[in-house]
């Protein structure tokens, strides 16, 4: 059995918590910088939509496929420095994007793109673990939060540019360097998490029983938020049948709604427990997605998405934050196995909802994607 990791405190609690919320900003902000041009990208290269698609796979490859390498690098080093490594190659990703000439060189740049930000996000999330367990109180979901929050304002810039005409180059090398900036700055006050001794194997580990329960749950949660980032406009406009004045307001609520989860989710989580926590937003989301898809009124399905949207909020924060006290691996090999089962969801499940609609319709997609709700509340029921 592996010993626990150690932690060599260099800064405050306060300030490591503040330096690893810059970093999920960093995460946040690059991504839907890139996602923010995505329409301009495919205006430039002459890509059509079946095109952009299989374009679009070399970045969640990318991220899959480098997990395994994550791990082994999170059992060899601290988490802080593979964080760091992950933060610049990330942005260096993201600058180079926008000098993409030709569809071969934007596949390759998206898959480095994925990879680097795989990097960053496993790390960053041991990090969070960390300096949760400084503190006596929930504090986990809240990092989660300002990634959203960083979203959105990289969209709002992304408007903005656009509007303004700004070259895409431009607009990224701009970016990646100020976000470089910003992890450099703040990577001293990160915490020196310590590789976990390891007396098994070295390389990518399976989860164990129980870190297999913390992935399914994982798996159904990201299945769910995959969907609804795929699918819930497509839904509002075929489904609800809204006007075209609202018809992109599906995935705006189901948004908000999540983020004001996260923000909220660490204050519930005080008052209800972990478990319970989980337990609820697996009702939350079989609920949500039942009422859309049994009243497809824009009234009802508005108020299932914000169902849905609190559901999903805090499951993955929160069970990153159980999987990383795993005694027999460190917290970032913990990490990087239970992303492996759950990213699966975000990647396998929402094609299968497209599937399900071609061969039935919308409303019958998300009634069965309720039933990962249901599975959700068994498995937390299941946890020790």
């Amino acid at each position: 059995m592996a010993s626990t990791s150690t932690v060599t405190l260099a800064t405050s609690p306060t300030q490591a918590r503040i330096a690893i919320t810059v970093f999920f900003l960093v995460s946040g902000f690059g991504f839907s910088t890139w996602a923010s041009r995505i329409p301009t990208i495919q205006h430039q290269l002459g890509l059509n939509d079946a095109q952009l698609g299989g374009v679009l796979l070399a970045l969640p490859i990318g991220l899959m496929l480098t997990l395994p390498v994550t791990s082994l690098l999170l059992q060899r080093f601290s988490s802080r420095q593979v964080m760091v490594v992950g933060a610049v190659l990330y942005n260096l990703a993201l600058a180079l994007l926008g000098f993409a000439a030709h569809t071969w060189q934007l596949v390759v740049l998206l898959f480095c793109f994925g990879s680097s930000r795989n990097l960053l996000n496993i790390s960053v999330n041991a990090q969070s673990v960390g300096v949760q367990a400084l503190y006596n109180r929930s504090i986990i979901a809240t990092f989660h939060g300002m990634w959203s929050v960083a979203g959105f304002a990289a969209a709002a810039v992304g408007a903005v540019v656009v509007g303004a005409s700004v070259p895409t180059a431009y607009h990224f090398v701009g970016v990646g360097m100020l976000l470089t900036g910003l992890a450099l700055a703040f990577f001293p006050r990160t915490l020196d998490i310590l590789p976990t001794p390891q007396t098994q194997k070295s390389g990518f580990t399976l989860p164990d029983k129980t870190l297999l329960k913390f992935g399914f749950i994982a798996f159904a949660s990201m299945a769910c938020e995959g969907t609804m980032y795929d699918w819930s406009g497509i839904y509002f406009q075929k489904a609800v049948h809204a006007p075209k004045a609202i018809a992109t307001a599906g995935f705006a609520i189901y948004m908000v709604a999540m983020t004001v989860g996260r923000f909220t989710g660490d204050w519930l989580v005080g008052r209800l427990g972990i478990k319970r926590m989980l337990r609820s937003s697996g009702l939350l989301i079989a609920a949500g997605l039942l009422l859309a898809a049994l009243l497809p009124t824009p009234v009802a399905a508005g108020l299932g998405f914000i169902m849905v949207g609190f559901g999903v909020s805090c499951v993955i924060p929160l069970v990153f934050s159980m999987a990383g006290k795993s005694p027999k691996m460190g917290s970032g090999s913990a990490i990087a196995a239970v992303s492996t089962v759950g990213y699966f969801g975000f990647l396998i499940v929402p094609p299968v909802v497209g599937f399900i609609a071609n061969a039935a319709n919308l409303r019958w997609s998300f009634a069965i994607m309720a039933t990962l709700g249901a599975v959700m509340v068994w498995l937390v029921s299941k946890l020790d």
